[in-house]
């Protein structure tokens, strides 16, 4: 069986979903697929199998695939730092903290461990199928491109193109490129997905024979635009989140700081019908929710400032003060309740520093050089923070705080997710042309 590497036409193509989409459906012609993404740029994380930490979009196409995760599904992750820096993360574990220049000029370092963790699941799957990364043609950027270019050119992968037609100019984007791509991995490209299209769909018959009769690119199919409340890979696709708040009972606010992070914590939420969840980015009222959720940070100091400054640190306060309103705090968020955040080994900051938090837990933080990586069935710890007083948990009246994500997850969000997953797979299965990828692949 030949690999696969899915390129989008552009970012947001669409790319995540299709990958596991594909994988899964594969799995029904009775083979075993794997996911792949030789280096995603997310600070969403989760903790893998073999207790390493990798993009949460790859632990979800394998929970999709029903497959074990470790590092070789994501060997290489980078999460925002101060500046122009990244956290580097390399074999599921954080290495340091670099420039993005300087990542770049390393390049040719980082290769071969994108080849260890490849050949790693090509040994032990029939298939892997290798997520791109935002559009494989950014002419400057091409010899830099592990996830498109450097995947699809060393393990001569079959390539399925991704096209989200929401966003306007589909055959400019299908046609450029097609014809930037090098002449090697223009011959392995099996077609293309159309994804994402809203209404009469026989509207497009006209496009689909311009596609195949024109450019000389077979149509793989043309995918409705269908809501999908799970495996949020980025702030973008949580932006698309579905929910029906008629029915709901309970209003709650999750503070949606600039690096809000692990926001699919809020998954098993958005799927209750009986609670409205709502994302804030500004300083607005709010007495009028039932509970206020300060979730995950990938920089703990700089959203505390950004807290601050928008003038929802002092509402949090004194809601606290008033008793009325349920406070919960999520790993970034649990460590904002303290009293103060100390960073003696500049962790997050450029020199040392104490600053001033919420106060409403009586314990500070302290962040640590180590971090702290865990987990437990479906929950797991990421975080450099510890408590001065406290261990992973804090409860006292209306006030929660864990460094645990995943602990809204449940029994009955197991079974919902699961039932979502094949149902949606079902769904776009029905518009893709599977028998002419099955047959290009074997």
């Amino acid at each position: 069986m030949k690999n696969i590497s899915i390129f989008g036409t552009s970012s947001d193509a669409g790319k995540s979903t299709i990958s596991w989409v594909i994988g899964k459906l594969i799995q029904r012609y009775g083979y075993s697929v794997a996911p792949f993404k030789a280096q995603n740029v997310s600070n969403n994380a989760h903790i893998a199998d073999d207790g390493s930490e990798i993009s949460i979009a790859q632990h979800f196409q394998a929970k999709a695939l029903e497959v074990k995760t470790s590092w070789h599904n994501n060997p290489i992750l980078l999460k925002s730092g101060r500046g122009n820096s990244a956290s580097l993360i390399l074999r599921g574990r954080a290495i340091t903290t670099k420039d993005v220049r300087e990542y770049y000029h390393d390049l040719d370092k980082l290769k071969p461990i994108v080849d260890e963790a490849f050949e790693y699941l090509v040994d032990r799957y029939d298939v892997v199928v290798a997520e791109g990364a935002g559009s494989p043609v950014e002419l400057n950027l091409m010899d830099k491109d592990l996830s498109n270019i450097y995947v699809a050119t060393k393990f001569n992968t079959k390539i399925i193109l991704i096209a989200d037609i929401e966003k306007g100019g589909v055959f400019a984007s299908v046609y450029g490129v097609y014809h930037l791509l090098p002449k090697e991995l223009r011959e392995n490209i099996i077609g293309v997905v159309i994804n994402k299209f809203r209404g009469d769909m026989t509207l497009f018959d006209k496009g689909v024979e311009i596609i195949e009769s024109e450019f000389k690119i077979p149509v793989l199919g043309v995918v409705p635009y269908r809501k999908f409340n799970l495996g949020f890979e980025d702030s973008q696709s949580l932006l698309n989140y579905n929910q029906n708040c008629k029915k709901s009972k309970k209003r709650v606010a999750i503070i949606a700081y600039p690096t809000m992070s692990n926001y699919n914590d809020f998954e098993p939420l958005i799927a209750k019908s009986d609670i409205c969840i709502e994302f804030v980015k500004s300083n607005i009222n709010l007495s009028e929710y039932d509970t206020i959720i300060l979730p995950g940070s990938k920089l703990v100091i700089s959203d505390l400032n950004w807290l601050k400054n928008s003038g929802l640190f002092s509402q949090i306060r004194e809601l606290h003060e008033k008793s009325k309103t349920k406070i919960i705090g999520i790993c970034g968020g649990y460590e904002m309740l303290h009293r103060y955040i100390i960073d003696s080994d500049a962790i997050e900051s450029s020199k040392a520093i104490k600053i001033e938090a919420l106060g409403i837990i009586d314990a500070d933080i302290i962040f640590q050089k180590e971090k702290i990586v865990k987990k437990d069935a479906h929950k797991y710890e990421i975080h450099h923070g510890v408590s001065t007083k406290y261990n992973s948990d804090y409860s006292k009246e209306l006030v929660y705080g864990t460094f645990t994500h995943g602990f809204f997850v449940d029994e009955w969000f197991i079974e919902y997710e699961k039932k979502e997953i094949d149902a949606f797979c079902d769904e776009i299965g029905k518009y893709l042309d599977m028998d002419r990828i099955i047959k290009c692949i074997s």
